[in-house]
């Protein structure tokens, strides 16, 4: 995909953002997982809705965090242009996500440049549903996400963005990829829409989102699907 030029304000190596309101994220398939039940680091493939490719992702972890927290484990994802450009950088440190523990609950930041944060995804307190808040770099919380309160295992699962006023403006949704997939590895696939306007750092942090949601519900746990 071609990168566009002259835009003003944008964060280097953001400007493919600017040009899309939709992107569709693959997660690789890791043979050695699959069969041997060994966690591997994540990668994953960021393509446009002509298939082409924009960003690639990687997991950095130790295989000791892998191996011991599952996918409750702290992470730093590097996501990176065609020529091997680190673009963005995705932090989420050890932290609760359950709701009996409301004070200390899942945070990821986005930065870009790395060092240079533009805006974190921060995990609401509810009992029924997950709920995430996407907030500014001055912390101002500028979108929702909101989940479903029961997840059909066979079919796409929604989780719908809305504005401060309640208008659903975008989506993130799991796909659904057959049963063999679903079953024998955790390689999801997931399509995020958002306004084409959007602040090109608030689309830089619902793709956060996307990742942060991967981890805390579509990850495995010793070889098999967690659904919460």
């Amino acid at each position: 995909m071609p990168i566009p030029q002259g835009i003003p304000n944008c964060p280097p190596g953001l400007e493919y953002l600017t040009a899309v309101d939709q992107l569709l994220v693959h997660q690789q398939v890791e043979l050695l997982e699959a069969f041997t039940g060994f966690e591997t680091a994540n990668k994953y493939t960021v393509k446009n809705t002509l298939g082409q490719k924009v960003y690639w992702a990687v997991e950095d972890t130790t295989c000791c965090t892998r191996m011991c927290c599952g996918p409750d484990r702290p992470f730093d994802i590097k996501i990176m242009d065609n020529f091997q450009n680190e673009v963005l950088h995705l932090r989420r440190d050890l932290r609760c996500k359950s709701c009996c523990f409301p004070c200390c609950l899942q945070k990821l930041e986005v930065s870009a440049p790395p060092g240079n944060v533009i805006g974190t995804v921060v995990q609401k307190w509810s009992l029924c549903r997950p709920v995430f808040d996407i907030r500014d770099r001055n912390n101002e919380t500028v979108l929702t996400i909101r989940g479903p309160v029961c997840q059909c295992p066979c079919s796409d699962i929604k989780f719908a963005v809305f504005t401060k006023d309640g208008t659903e403006v975008g989506k993130v949704t799991k796909q659904w990829t057959g049963f063999v997939q679903e079953h024998f590895t955790d390689a999801d696939n997931f399509g995020i829409n958002f306004p084409m306007d959007l602040d090109v750092r608030v689309k830089a942090t619902m793709l956060g989102a996307l990742f942060l949601i991967d981890y805390m519900y579509f990850e495995s746990s010793d070889n098999k699907k967690v659904r919460r």
